[in-house]
């Protein structure tokens, strides 16, 4: 499964609402153009987009064919950006690494001197400073040790 050609896919406004749409019914590409007010063809090269990147399967049903998502992908996917979510945040180590850039150095020194971060450089390395509830968020952590 390559995350980037489906993430690619569903960039799309249209394919988007395509798979929306196709999560609720099984449509034909005659359907699908009345649902979208497009053409006919510019759904079918929008359904070769997102057939190729794997999120669609196809039953025929007479003439026509009809499309559905296959959830599996879609699972999948979810999964993995989730897995990006749970990714922690290394702190700096200026001392171990030349790489880091001036602001990294700057912050890791100011907490090693036991100065406070002014709210620029915490927003630099935190974003946002609080989580609900008024936690640090578990991201926060490019002072620690």
């Amino acid at each position: 499964m390559d995350m980037l050609v489906i993430l690619k896919a569903l960039g799309d406004d249209t394919r988007f609402k395509i798979i929306e749409i196709l999560l609720e019914h099984n449509y034909c590409v005659r359907t699908l153009a009345d649902e979208l007010g497009i053409s006919e063809a510019a759904v079918s090269q929008h359904l070769k987009v997102l057939k190729e990147a794997g999120l669609l399967e196809g039953e025929r049903r007479g003439y026509y064919m009809h499309y559905d998502v296959n959830r599996d992908v879609l699972y999948k996917l979810a999964s993995k950006i989730e897995e990006l979510a749970d990714i922690q945040r290394k702190p700096c180590n200026f001392k171990e690494k030349e790489d880091c850039n001036h602001n990294e150095k700057q912050q890791c020194h100011m907490q090693k001197t036991g100065q406070e971060c002014s709210e620029k450089v915490r927003f630099f390395c935190h974003g946002s400073s609080k989580k609900e509830g008024g936690k640090q968020d578990a991201n926060h952590n490019c002072h620690e040790s």
